[in-house]
């Protein structure tokens, strides 16, 4: 079958996971971008921090996600700034959802996961018509299906932080095993109340 234009477009085919520990956030991802059938990227980042104690995960059009994020760090901070309060976690989520729901009809092709912690974890799904709903534990992209199997098996809302890494590499591992469009190694940020962290490929070697 011969390619459309929207299958050469550099895509985030993917696995994201979001979920909500005893005390923190947990984000993962897969790093692999793809064109139609050819992997553009190796090492793309899919997660990204837009303030102090908010991060969101990308799955679709490469170039509408990091427009969505510019916009959304850009929102926030000017919130902060004229509120002297930080966003919540569910402000914001609401603020992308308008985002997206204004441009329905040339839509931004994208599939999020914001999540964060306000007086305690959340995290939500965004759609990209402008839905939202709240979570204790989803994925997104290509692979989600397969990562959300292997969550619902051994998840609980108590799972203390290393325990909820643990899951969620294992959970896109397992998706990278059998979806095409997910691969070559996971991501993984930690968010608290004292802000947000970025592991290094050591440190998530050792929940592998």
């Amino acid at each position: 079958m011969e390619e459309t234009k929207a299958d050469q477009v550099k895509k985030t085919g993917t696995t994201t996971v979001g979920l909500v520990c005893k005390d923190a956030v947990v984000l993962a991802s897969d790093k692999r971008a793809t064109m139609g059938y050819y992997i553009a990227s190796k090492d793309v980042l899919k997660i990204a921090q837009i303030n102090d104690t908010i991060a969101m995960t990308i799955a679709g059009g490469v170039g509408d996600a990091q427009s969505l994020i510019r916009w959304m760090k850009a929102e926030i901070k000017l919130y902060e700034l004229k509120n002297g309060r930080k966003m919540s976690v569910e402000a914001a989520s609401t603020l992308l959802a308008n985002i997206l729901s204004q441009y329905k009809f040339y839509p931004f092709f994208v599939q999020i996961l914001v999540g964060g912690m306000d007086n305690k974890g959340r995290v939500f799904s965004v759609d990209m018509l402008g839905g939202v709903t709240e979570e204790t534990y989803t994925a997104t992209g290509s692979g989600s299906p397969i990562a959300m199997g292997l969550i619902e098996d051994i998840y609980r809302p108590d799972l203390e932080l290393k325990d909820g890494i643990k899951t969620a590499v294992r959970a896109v591992n397992t998706a990278m095993k059998r979806d095409s469009a997910s691969g070559e190694g996971v991501s993984v940020m930690v968010i608290t109340k004292n802000g947000t962290e970025l592991l290094s490929t050591k440190e998530i070697k050792k929940y592998c």
